[in-house]
Formats: C-alpha cells, sequence, structure tokens
C-alpha cells in the first residue's frame, strides 16, 4: 500500500497573491451551488477568473471548480464572489428538501403499495 499524500492547498504566496490579500468569503456560495457564466473572459482578467469563466459554460458545482482549479475552497469562494459582483456569473442555490410534514402520509403509501400488488 502506498502511502496517501497530503493534500496541496497551494503556496500561500501564490493564495495571497490571487485573492489580492483576502482571507474571507462571502457565505453565497456552499459546496453545490452551481454556478453558470452570464459572459465571456475578456483580455486583461485574471487567470483565474478566465478559467472559472471557461468552464462554467454550463452549470458547475463550486466543488468541480475548486477541484478543476486545483485551490482551496476558500479561495475559489472568494474568486466567484468577485465574478459575482461583477455580474459575470449567476449562482444556483439547490432547493431546500421536503419537510417531513409535506411527503404522503405512510398509510397512503401503504394502500398504493396493496393496490399495485393487487394489480
Amino acid at each position: 500500500m502506498t502511502p496517501r499524500k497530503p493534500v496541496d492547498t497551494g503556496d500561500p504566496d501564490r493564495l495571497y497573491t490571487v485573492t489580492g490579500g483576502r482571507s474571507r468569503a462571502d457565505d453565497v456560495f456552499d459546496l453545490v451551488t452551481l454556478v453558470v457564466r452570464e459572459s465571456e473572459p475578456t483580455a486583461g482578467m485574471q487567470s483565474e477568473h478566465t478559467r472559472i469563466l471557461t468552464m462554467c459554460r454550463h452549470p458547475t458545482a463550486v466543488v468541480e471548480i475548486a477541484a478543476e482549479l486545483r485551490l482551496p475552497i476558500t479561495v475559489v469562494r472568494i474568486l466567484l464572489g468577485d465574478l459575482l459582483a461583477m455580474g459575470r456569473i449567476t449562482a444556483r442555490h439547490p432547493r431546500a428538501a421536503a419537510s417531513v410534514a409535506s411527503l404522503p402520509d405512510s398509510a397512503l403509501l401503504k394502500e398504493v403499495l396493496h393496490g399495485l400488488r393487487n394489480l
């Protein structure tokens, strides 16, 4: 069995440069938030912003973006916040799970199952 390599979170100097020294991201983006670009990358954009816009032609989860860029989630959330503020992306949050109260009654489901078995 080969030993596992430690997770590489990137060179701290590079991460500092990529985020402009910021270390906190808004809580707008969770791991499963889907990101979709609203515009094409333009000349002069930060390379990470360009890569995100290129990746997000179709809805892409934040966790997928971080994996593809090989950057920590916090850094990706900061970059996504920049793009959202510029109007270059939209974020689609997953729907909340239905509450237990809105689910069908178990007695009704049993009756339906019984009826299906009798067919």
